[in-house]
């Protein structure tokens, strides 16, 4: 038998111990006599005026409800929100010309340069809420742009998000005059410590890679006038929080912050506490609301039916976006189903950029119709017209099934959430769909159900959008200009390149040439001429690979 031993307690800790273990040996015996253990004495020296303590997250989300009652202004525009007239052109100019509600709520206070925190479902326009009044007044500032200190930080927490804002703000920004850099993980970092060193007015950034550049001594927050941190949430279940605070310590405390997300739980109350000062609250739906324009259906089969469940679901015309917990198994289910006849793609944290990019800008296009993801990818995911989403694996709690299934339904559009459910994983799930405010019908299925096939024939067909062919893509220019290639019939077209016998510079050479003699221009050399010229290179002397080294020079032995 195995022998425990304790170190020695202090003295305090003794008395405690024992008294502990007295209590528990009472109760104990209490119950070997009575059966059942007596009822606890009230704590007669208790405060009478104890009441719970309420959680600081539970405050924040009472405030937040409460915003949402407040009446946004009615028929808002960009140019009445107190916009400068070149912005709103150029909202213009790209077809968005009427605000959102959280635009509406949260333009206004962000211009005064009030800190502001902003709730707003998946697809609410949260990017432009923020990015608005942050180019609006890096516009208007006095300061200068200086190398290695931007102006202006947005942290989010993926790749793709990144990509996405950055999208989202250069073009309106260049309209203003000002320069904005994309920095990421899984990108080689001369190009960013190439942006950064030609200096930046705004940093669009994940924490890691920040993090990294900084410590490279190629960037500094000390000019920063406004940071912004979009998807807080997500940062917070990602394990983002500390170099997220890491990198707030290192801005101006007297500058602006906002702080947009679709939830607001898991730690972010502490970043709201710590950075934000009187913050602006506005929302513009429950943390908790479902998606109403989605359909949730939940298939319940065997494990060994699983596979091809999902592949005949995924053979459907329309596009289909399925969710698994691995990265490996994102590989996997993407292989299998290329394998049974279904192109699809994987995309997850172990991707390049470039891979991870060329997987999205296939599946916007319409091919592969089919994109396996994992979690870490869900938020980063914004492509249209995705009606499907399937719950491969199930989601770790509510948050994240609301998170998944928010890629369809979009912009109001209507969508279907399905997921497939094993007989262990029957109470898990009925749980996670009790949180999040759904209930769904479970129909046990196996392949060729026909509820199966109901699903394999929905949606409308893709029209897949062709690739740009080599002729069509932009040049280097073109790409730091952000402006669009040309069409090839205004190109102007150079002039083939005459022969030799044609150019008056070049004449041909005449018969008696001795380079060539007794022949065209064209002819080939004779055989002696070329065994001559061999013959001739070979008894040429070499010089020596190394130069001789002087006498006075070489190392005594």
């Amino acid at each position: 038998m195995e022998r425990l031993f304790f170190m020695p307690a202090p003295r305090s800790s003794r008395s405690a111990f024992s008294s502990a273990n007295n209590g528990a040996s009472k109760r104990a015996t209490n119950r070997a006599t009575d059966g059942a253990p007596r009822r606890r004495r009230p704590n007669r020296g208790a405060s009478k005026d104890f009441r719970p303590r309420v959680s600081p997250t539970s405050e924040l989300e009472t405030a937040l409800d409460a915003a949402l009652l407040i009446e946004p202004p009615a028929d808002a525009t960009f140019a009445s929100l107190g916009l400068p007239k070149s912005l709103v052109m150029a909202l213009e100019k790209r077809g968005i010309e009427s605000p959102f509600a959280i635009q509406t709520r949260a333009i206004p206070d962000a211009l005064a340069g009030r800190d502001v925190l902003g709730r707003a479902q998946t697809g609410g326009g949260k990017t432009l809420a923020f990015g608005l009044p942050l180019l609006a007044r890096l516009g208007s500032s006095t300061s200068r742009r200086t190398p290695k200190a931007p102006r202006a930080l947005v942290l989010v927490p993926t790749r793709e998000l990144a990509t996405q804002v950055a999208d989202a703000l250069r073009p309106l920004g260049e309209t203003l005059g000002l320069k904005l850099a994309c920095v990421f993980g899984g990108a080689p970092y001369g190009r960013q410590i190439e942006a950064l060193e030609r200096g930046v007015d705004i940093v669009v950034a994940t924490p890691g890679r920040l993090i990294d550049l900084i410590e490279k001594r190629v960037c500094v927050l000390g000019a920063i006038e406004i940071a912004v941190l979009d998807e807080a949430d997500h940062m917070a279940d990602l394990g983002f929080l500390p170099a997220v605070t890491t990198l707030l310590d290192q801005t101006p405390s007297e500058g602006q912050r906002m702080l947009f997300s679709a939830t607001l739980d898991r730690g972010v109350d502490r970043l709201v506490r710590a950075y934000l000062t009187h913050p602006a609250l506005h929302a513009v739906a429950p943390a908790a609301a479902p998606i109403e324009a989605m359909e949730h259906r939940v298939f319940a089969l065997r494990a060994e039916d699983k596979v091809a469940v999902v592949t005949e679901v995924a053979s459907r015309p329309a596009r289909t976006l399925i969710f698994v917990r691995t990265k490996h198994g994102a590989d996997r289910l993407a292989t299998q189903l290329t394998r049974a006849g279904v192109d699809a793609a994987a995309i997850h944290g172990n991707l390049k950029q470039n891979a991870r990019q060329r997987a999205l800008d296939g599946f916007a296009a319409g091919h592969p119709r089919v994109l396996v993801a994992t979690d870490v990818a869900a938020r980063g995911i914004h492509v249209d017209d995705v009606d499907l989403v399937v719950h491969f694996d199930p989601p770790n709690d509510s948050k994240d099934y609301l998170h998944r299934s928010g890629r369809t339904a979009r912009a109001g559009a209507t969508g279907t959430a399905l997921m497939l459910v094993l007989p262990h994983e029957a109470g898990a799930v009925a749980g996670i769909h009790r949180d999040a405010g759904v209930s769904p019908a479970a129909v046990d299925v196996a392949p060729g159900h026909d509820a199966v096939r109901e699903m394999a024939a929905s949606g409308e067909p893709v029209q897949v959008t062709a690739p740009r062919k080599h002729a069509e893509r932009r040049t280097y220019t073109e790409r730091r200009n952000h402006t669009e290639r040309r069409p090839t019939a205004e190109r102007p077209k150079q002039a083939a390149r005459p022969k030799r016998a044609e150019r008056p510079d070049r004449p041909a050479s005449p018969a008696g040439d001795t380079r060539r003699p007794g022949r065209a221009p064209n002819q080939p050399r004779p055989p002696e001429e070329r065994f001559a010229r061999k013959t001739a290179a070979k008894a040429r002397v070499r010089k020596p690979r190394h130069r001789p080294v002087a006498a006075d020079n070489r190392r005594e032995g």
